[in-house]
């Protein structure tokens, strides 16, 4: 792998972050651990050895598991965040490069990376970021390289509920200052449209308590850059 270009985050926060980013250093920092989460998407498609990014890695639920068989970098707007990230690797025995990054301004050259993750992180953009982060994914992934999305969906109980202000079309901006935006499977086509895709699906869990319907949506899709 190619040196990475780091940069200093807080020299950077005045023009590659919003508030919306930083509110997340707040809220890393009574998140609690939910244990690894597994990576046998990615793993269906990259070989190993592959370099991988984990674009909004948080405390390293998936990054951990990535390291086992990838060469690994993590990014997060949230230092609280990647601090956890590190200890706990590092108690493991295991090791990813850890670095502080907006996904609208990432510090790595062209055609760095055979796959990228980003789980639950779009989702927490708004319009013009998420078209925006897209275009910086897409130039630091080599051609041939996967994208492997996953985000709110639009049926989820949780859109427009809660003490929210909307924003955007299916945009929120929670009590907490964090963003939260549900995709319809069309729009995740327009979003990626740049790309051939090879799955993309609901996930749909509902639950039914005292009569009532409770409901969780995901939208699942993994990208290839053509």
């Amino acid at each position: 792998m190619n040196k990475l270009d780091t940069f200093n985050l807080e020299d950077s926060q005045a023009s590659s972050t919003k508030n919306h980013f930083l509110a997340w250093d707040k809220e890393y920092t009574h998140l609690k651990w939910g244990g690894p989460a597994p990576i046998r998407d990615i793993q269906a498609y990259l070989l190993l050895g592959s370099t991988v990014l984990d674009a909004g890695s948080g405390n390293g639920r998936y990054l951990g598991e990535l390291a086992r068989h990838y060469n690994a970098v993590g990014i997060d707007i949230s230092i609280t965040a990647l601090n956890g990230s590190r200890a706990r690797l590092s108690r493991s025995g295991r090791f990813a490069e850890h670095l502080g990054a907006s996904i609208l301004d990432l510090p790595f050259k062209t055609h760095t990376f055979d796959g990228i993750l980003c789980y639950g992180v779009l989702q927490h953009l708004f319009k013009k970021e998420r078209e925006s982060a897209v275009e910086e994914f897409s130039s630091i992934l080599r051609k041939g390289g996967f994208f492997f999305f996953e985000a709110f969906g639009y049926k989820d109980m949780r859109c427009g509920g809660e003490p929210s202000i909307h924003c955007e079309e299916r945009t929120f901006s929670r009590q907490n200052g964090i963003i939260y935006h549900y995709f319809t499977k069309e729009e995740v086509r327009t979003l990626f449209k740049g790309f051939e895709i090879m799955e993309l699906e609901d996930v749909i869990k509902e639950k039914n308590f005292k009569g009532k319907v409770y409901r969780r949506h995901l939208i699942k899709g993994i990208f290839r850059k053509t």
